[in-house]
């Protein structure tokens, strides 16, 4: 799953609204806008963000950009965090539940993300170490998918997170599951790079199934 940084969301909508009240301030009264309509659009503006931050947690200002101009460049990264997840988990024979590109898909399956690859659960948080060398694998497929075509990554936080999660569980000590990740982040770096060709091709095939606002 990936997640954009809440604060450069926050950032572009606030950025936004500053942007649409200084147009409006400097040119308006110039071209027949009234200053009490300029006075609404302020207030809407910034009932706009509370709203979005309160009731929506960001996903707003989310989908805002991925509907303006260089959305797509915004949704592309996604589709390639997602597409390492695929690539390696067919690898793993790990199923696949559903894949989600973009905000507005999340928000209209329910999740607060901008993207997510869905797995069925493991029927035991007990797992064998060499399952957890898989879930290892496919957990930080996106990330490293992102850093070979990016050179660093966004996303990722909540797959860190939940592999923390699954390790912990498992009972091994620290040392070994960090060596274990550390290793199976060196296997599928090496993997997606003899397959970049096919991560471009799956990554195209999700960005053209993404939805977006307007489209």
């Amino acid at each position: 799953m990936v997640e954009e940084s809440q604060g450069s969301t926050a950032t572009l909508r606030a950025g936004l609204v500053v942007v649409g009240i200084t147009i409006l301030g400097a040119f308006g009264p110039a071209v027949g806008v009234s200053p009490a309509w300029i006075v609404v659009f302020v207030l809407g503006g910034l009932i706009a963000l509370s709203v979005d931050a309160a009731s929506w947690q960001g996903m707003g200002g989310h989908l805002l950009a991925e509907a303006l101009p260089g959305g797509q460049a915004r949704l592309q990264r996604i589709a390639i965090h997602e597409a390492g997840h695929v690539l390696i988990a067919e690898a793993e024979d790990l199923p696949v539940q559903r894949v989600l590109v973009g905000t507005l898909a999340c928000v209209s399956a329910g999740l607060r993300s901008s993207g997510a690859t869905e797995f069925r659960v493991p029927d035991s948080v007990k797992m064998s170490l060499e399952d957890l060398r898989r879930w290892s694998r496919v957990l930080q497929a996106g990330i490293a998918a992102e850093t070979l075509v990016y050179g660093k990554a966004r996303g990722g936080a909540d797959d860190r997170a939940l592999l923390g999660q699954l390790w912990g569980l498992s009972g091994h000590d620290v040392d070994t599951a960090q060596r274990e990740q550390r290793r199976a982040r060196r296997e599928i770096e090496q993997q997606l790079r003899q397959q970049r060709s096919r991560l471009d091709e799956r990554a195209g095939d999700l960005l053209s199934a993404a939805p977006r606002l307007g489209r």
